[in-house]
């Protein structure tokens, strides 16, 4: 039948989950009406007795609970000139079922339970028949023992359906339009609500959620437009391997903004103290500029560059109104800085008591504030593991920045035109050694801290 054309379609509705087209014979009294839909819209387009639909209901689940996809399809032949409104105005004749299947695609499962463990729950709503969604949430490793199909949802107030999400994972036979409707109840129970979609009718629910994901492949323009990310390659794991990868950068960002705060207590206070306390200087311009060179790439390269902690996807989702940098956050940060500085100002005062010199007494000082500087970064690393635990992490611009850092200061100290634009004096092995440690020694509180809230954490989760 090439030569018969395509003369009108009936699109799937609400009231109707099937669609049908309309074709014409070449002689132009002769029309054949092929309709497919949902197994239950087609038996209710063909006017099946009880008998009949049971037969087929019977087979629907059978292919269902093997995870197909399953459609009914109907015929109908039509002889007047005018075509009806709708579908049901035509006989329809019942033809069979059509099953599809559409295999998990690997990965899929463990990214499920990624997402659990990390204390994102996912919901599936699909258009399929409500057995076909819970032999997929099975495989998947989504509850499958509840399950709330379009025509169920229709009937629910907002306020039963806001009940409702808090426990179902799976709703089936679900129009577009539905969807709109699940998000805003799930926005309504609090829920932070990523939404992925493809289709134009998607559109009001992907700009409804907090976050619209469309997909890149398959996905309209409206669709696309209309979402906060896209999927280039519509794969449902990527959505967990783009949560771990934010979570990692608002991870480096806090320790980057933590390391910055600690960093600049030293240097206000070392350039304010000697001046209030009518010492010598510390500080001179070209100080500060050696110190910059070491923050900035610190900063923007150094925590950048972090792996995620090994604990990124075990965590509960943050409270969207928590602050970027909360208070017990910057407290910290400036203890860090603070016992810094103390060291710091104890290690310049005692060599000025000593009468060491000033630029002796400089030298040993920035030294010191340098070493320390790298102990904030090294210790920034991580808030839940020590800097011996964190030296096997790989982070080859950290190595960098550290390693160009004690360079630098190498110069400083020891080729003699540097050593007088610094306003050094020459240290001796044994002065470096003291540095190092004193240096080392103000960041030692908070390792010990670190040991401390994990043997707390440890001992919780055993109780």
């Amino acid at each position: 039948h090439l030569d018969w054309e395509l003369v009108k379609e009936y699109p799937l509705s609400k009231e109707l989950l099937a669609m049908s087209r309309v074709w014409r014979s070449p002689s132009g009294k002769e029309y054949v009406i092929a309709a497919k839909g949902a197994p239950e819209a087609i038996v209710q387009l063909c006017h099946c007795d009880s008998v009949e639909v049971d037969q087929i209901f019977k087979q629907v689940q059978a292919m269902a609970q093997e995870g197909m996809r399953v459609l009914g399809v109907a015929s109908a032949s039509f002889q007047k000139a005018d075509l009806p409104e709708g579908q049901h105005d035509f006989e329809f004749e019942f033809q069979g079922l059509i099953g599809m299947e559409d295999p998990v695609r690997p990965g899929v499962p463990e990214a499920i339970k990624e997402c659990y463990s990390a204390g994102i729950r996912v919901i599936m709503i699909t258009g399929d028949h409500p057995g076909t969604a819970q032999a997929i949430a099975r495989q998947i490793g989504l509850p499958s023992d509840r399950v709330i199909t379009g025509p169920e949802l229709q009937k629910l107030s907002d306020e039963q359906l806001k009940e409702q999400v808090r426990d179902v994972c799976i709703f089936s036979r679900v129009v577009p339009e539905q969807k709109l409707r699940l998000v805003q109840a799930l926005k309504a129970d609090g829920e932070v609500v990523a939404m992925t979609g493809d289709g134009v009718n998607d559109a009001p629910a992907l700009k409804a959620a907090n976050i619209g994901i469309a997909m890149g492949g398959r996905g309209t323009d409206v669709a696309r437009e209309s979402a906060s990310l896209v999927l280039l390659n519509d794969d449902f794991s990527s959505i967990v391997t783009a949560t771990r990868l934010g979570r990692r950068i608002f991870d480096n960002i806090k320790k980057a903004m933590a390391y910055i705060l600690a960093v600049h207590v030293p240097i206000a206070g070392i350039s304010l103290l000697p001046v209030l306390l009518e010492w010598p200087l510390v500080f001179f311009p070209v100080h500060v500029v050696f110190l910059e060179l070491i923050i900035d790439p610190a900063c923007s390269i150094a925590f950048e560059a972090e792996p995620e902690e090994a604990d990124v996807m075990a965590r509960p989702p943050r409270d969207p109104n928590e602050p970027l940098f909360s208070r017990h956050a910057m407290g910290l940060s400036l203890l860090q800085g603070l016992s810094v500085l103390v060291i710091v100002m104890a290690v310049f005062a005692l060599s000025i008591y000593r009468g060491q010199g000033e630029a002796e007494a400089r030298a040993l000082t920035y030294t010191t504030l340098i070493f320390a500087n790298l102990g904030l970064i090294l210790a920034n690393r991580s808030w839940s593991r020590t800097i011996l635990e964190t030296l096997s992490v790989p982070n080859p611009a950290l190595w960098w920045v550290v390693g160009g850092a004690l360079a630098f200061l190498a110069m400083a100290l020891y080729v003699p035109f540097l050593r007088e634009l610094f306003s050094f004096a020459y240290l001796h092995f044994i002065d470096i050694a003291i540095c190092f440690m004193a240096g080392i020694a103000s960041v030692l509180w908070f390792e010990a801290l670190k040991i401390f809230n994990g043997k707390a954490r440890r001992d919780s989760l055993r109780g």
